[in-house]
This record gives structure tokens, C-alpha cells and sequence, in this order.
């Protein structure tokens, strides 16, 4: 498993905390550092306010070469919705050229459908399939929020990569069985929401009254790494390197520090016995808990 950048926090404010996004100049550097210690795959999305442009100008520099840089963006969610079918293939091309003109490139390494119920819909992936074909991307899914989503994505052949939710606090996938069942397909899967939007990171104190039932939470979650003498940060990222089926970890950051420390955090090696024995302790949280979208502000 890799670490993948996500970018969600360069070209809007995000989080739980709804913290400020960086200038250009220091999320460009973010992305200078990250290329230069390891890191070969950016994430990214036409709803992530000026994202794309800000990946665009790193790409401008030429820090790393094209080829060597797997590159992940998104259609512009419910973009599809009350479109006719005969036209899906156009508004999703016109949307995807406009994301690679702001990206500064001719081709994605993966284009991912954001609303995830459009892996039911046979027409979608249908105009999905034909943009991989035509050389816009070299891998196609969705990216998706349930179990269901996720087998259904396994269960067709016309897609072959999707990024799902997947913490130490959010279960599902595991309890779904969704990786014993990727074992072997050839899916591409990238996790995301390792930090939970930074709940799994945030003091007790500092919760915001609507997570108020993730406090008794997070005050295990405390005392189990003082137990065991691991960083939170180091057991949330632990945690998910421990499923095989993922090949990216994606993660985000909101200042070059904390990028450093992350990086150096996935690089800590957790014994597994720990890891099982506190991911047996967060199996059943409430799912209003760990899905923010449910999250009422």
C-alpha cells in the first residue's frame, strides 16, 4: 500500500474544524514535498472548489515528470441527474476535458463517477467505459459511500477502480466483506476518510456539540493508545495498511507539518495483534457517527 494526496483541502476550507485552506503557493509546495518523499498519486475532483487549478500549477512546474504521477479526479457530483441517457456521454466528456485543461494534462490515471449511486445505472457506465476506451482515462469507477455500492462496483466487469470510506471508527467494508470478495477481481481501490474528516484526531474537548455522541469515543480511542504507546495518527493510517485490497491510502492535509508527520507516521510498523485488538473495539459505531454527510451542523 501507497499514500495518495488528497486535495480536497487545497481548493476549499474543510473539515470538522472547517479549517482555512492554504494559499496557492503553500498547498504547490505541499505537493513539491510530497512528490519529493515518495508520494506518486494525487486525488482530486472538479468539486473541490479550486483543487484542479492548484494541481494544474504544481504539474506546471515540472517537478515530476507526467508518467511517473498517477493522477485521480471526479465528475462533478449529480451532474447526471435529469439528463437524458443519449446524452450522458457528452456532459460527462465536456466535464472531464474541463478538469484536464485545468490540470494542465491530456489524460487521468482514474476518473471516478462522485455520486455513487450511478453504479447502478447500466448507461452511466456505459458512457464511462467509452470515455476509457477513447484514451481520457486509463482507469474508471466510482467513488462510493456503502457496502452495496462497493460489491456492485466488484460484480461489473466495465469498471475496475473505486475508492470507498474505510477508518479504524467506519467498519462497513470490512464487516461487509467487500475486500475478501476483491480478492483476486483486479479492482483498483484507494481508501479515503482514514482521519474521518480529523474526528479520530480531535481532542474530546474540542467536538463539536452535534458529534456529541463521539466523545465517549474518542475518549477510548485515547486511552487505548496510551495503552499501547501509539500515535493516534500512527493507528488510524496502521489500521487501514493492514487490508491488502487497498492499494492507495488517500489522506489530507492543511499545512506542510502535519504533511510531514503523516508521512512519517505510514511509515511506522504496528504489530498486528495490537491492531486487530483495538479495531475489535470500534466494530459497531453508530453510522450518523461515521459518515459525515449524516452529521447534523
Amino acid at each position: 500500500m501507497e499514500l495518495c494526496l488528497g486535495t480536497v483541502q487545497f481548493g476549499m476550507d474543510y473539515g470538522i474544524a472547517g479549517q482555512k485552506k492554504p494559499s496557492v503557493q503553500e498547498a504547490v509546495g505541499m505537493l513539491d514535498y510530497a512528490v519529493q518523499n515518495g508520494i506518486r498519486t494525487v486525488d482530486t475532483a472538479s468539486a473541490y472548489g479550486v483543487a484542479e487549478d492548484v494541481v494544474g500549477r504544481f504539474l506546471g512546474k515540472k517537478t515530476v515528470a507526467r508518467d511517473k504521477l498517477s493522477l485521480v479526479s471526479k465528475l462533478k457530483p449529480n451532474l447526471l441527474d435529469g439528463v437524458d441517457a443519449s446524452r450522458y456521454y457528452d456532459v460527462m466528456k465536456s466535464n472531464l476535458v474541463s478538469s484536464l485543461r485545468r490540470l494542465g494534462t491530456d489524460y487521468l490515471d482514474g476518473f471516478l463517477l462522485h455520486s455513487s449511486r450511478y453504479i447502478f445505472n447500466d448507461r452511466m457506465i456505459e458512457a464511462l467505459g467509452r470515455l476509457q476506451k477513447e484514451g481520457y482515462a486509463k482507469h474508471v469507477g466510482v467513488s462510493v459511500y456503502e457496502p452495496e455500492e462497493a460489491m456492485k462496483c466488484i460484480e461489473r466487469e466495465d469498471v475496475d477502480f473505486m475508492q470507498l470510506p474505510f477508518s479504524i471508527f467506519d467498519q462497513r467494508m470490512l464487516k461487509g466483506r467487500v475486500f475478501q470478495a476483491a480478492e483476486g477481481t483486479g479492482m483498483k481501490i484507494h481508501s479515503r476518510s482514514a482521519f474521518l474528516q480529523g474526528l479520530i484526531l480531535m481532542e474530546e474537548g474540542d467536538v463539536p456539540p452535534y458529534l456529541e455522541k463521539a466523545k465517549p469515543i474518542l475518549r477510548k480511542t485515547d486511552g487505548l493508545c496510551r495503552e499501547f504507546g501509539i500515535p493516534r495518527i500512527a493507528l488510524a493510517m496502521g489500521f487501514v495498511k493492514r487490508q491488502g485490497a487497498i492499494s492507495r491510502l488517500v489522506f489530507g492535509v492543511d499545512n506542510l507539518a502535519q504533511l510531514k508527520e503523516d508521512i512519517k507516521c505510514f511509515e511506522d510498523d504496528i504489530p498486528a495483534g495490537i491492531l486487530e485488538e483495538i479495531g475489535r473495539q470500534f466494530t459497531d459505531i453508530e453510522t450518523d457517527i461515521v459518515m459525515p454527510s449524516l452529521w447534523k451542523k
